[in-house]
């Protein structure tokens, strides 16, 4: 039981004792949370105090407030990983290839007619995986101009795709990727697409992609991630952006990946699975 100082607010109180019985395990995750009324009953409070502790814990991302439904507790973070294949500490294989169960891996490379997947529009159904969003055109916007500068190529050379990618049945990750290659096919860009990203655009390319580097930053969510995720504007997004480059060193993609904040974190991993020996693995849980 963690100590409360005398001076802290009322409502922070009684914010880190629902907080305890959560970790406790007496609210469990995905369990709506007892009324105001009852709350106020309980601990002997009146009810803006709960609204203001409740709003607390939605603030640290402890607990979901779904209008007209109730408060539910948020389940734990959900490991997303963007790791670098451990084998070799260099070769990219995109992000997808490491998030997905073994299983679903092979299904999702398949595509919907392996799982029963009805995809509709950049929304796929019932499944995990990464799915094309959008195409748009590189036209000169602030992202534009940052992964040209990165990739040292005039913006009108590159092609860029914007993807999601669904774990848990939700949407958790927006990528957008700039590539130095000429139009793209049709069928890769077609919104709704599922396939692991990065390998079908160095296909597209005709390179083999490495890893030159990685950076990570936090951003809030702007209308258009905040669509995509299913979240508020503004909630803190995890941003990993980098470049990958041909054996020889030259930059032929940068990627930039948003994660909803509130379900994901990074973790990084210095040895292998098994213990066997160091791995670069870079994670987000």
């Amino acid at each position: 039981m963690a100590t409360h100082r005398s001076d802290t607010p009322l409502y922070r109180r009684l914010a880190r004792q629902l907080q305890e019985r959560i970790a406790a395990g007496t609210y469990p995750a995905g369990a709506r949370l007892p009324s105001e009324a009852e709350l106020s009953t309980e601990f002997g409070v009146n009810r803006l105090t709960v609204r203001q502790a409740v709003a607390e814990l939605e603030r640290a991302a402890v607990l979901e407030i779904r209008r007209g439904v109730g408060t539910f507790v948020r389940p734990p973070a959900v490991r997303i990983s963007i790791a670098v294949d451990p084998r070799s500490q260099r070769f990219d294989l995109g992000s997808v290839h490491g998030s997905l169960p073994l299983d679903a891996r092979s299904a999702e490379a398949a595509g919907p007619a392996a799982t029963g997947t009805e995809v509709v529009g950049a929304e796929a159904v019932g499944t995990d995986g990464e799915f094309v969003v959008a195409a748009p055109p590189v036209a000169g916007s602030a992202e534009d101009e940052e992964a040209a500068r990165q990739l040292g190529r005039p913006a009108a050379e590159l092609a860029r795709v914007d993807t999601v990618i669904r774990l848990g049945d939700r949407p958790r990750v927006v990528s957008s990727y700039w590539v130095a290659a000429g139009p793209l096919p049709a069928e890769l860009v077609r919104p709704g697409r599922p396939g692991n990203m990065v390998p079908a655009l160095a296909g597209a390319a005709g390179v083999e992609l490495e890893y030159d580097w990685r950076a990570f930053g936090a951003i809030g969510a702007d209308l258009a991630d905040a669509e995509l995720l299913g979240v508020p504007v503004g909630t803190p997004l995890l941003v990993r952006e980098g470049v990958s480059c041909t054996p020889d060193g030259t930059p032929a993609l940068y990627v930039r990946r948003r994660i909803d904040g509130s379900s994901a974190r990074f973790v990084l991993h210095y040895r292998d699975r098994d213990g066997a020996g160091p791995a670069a693995s870079q994670r987000a849980e």
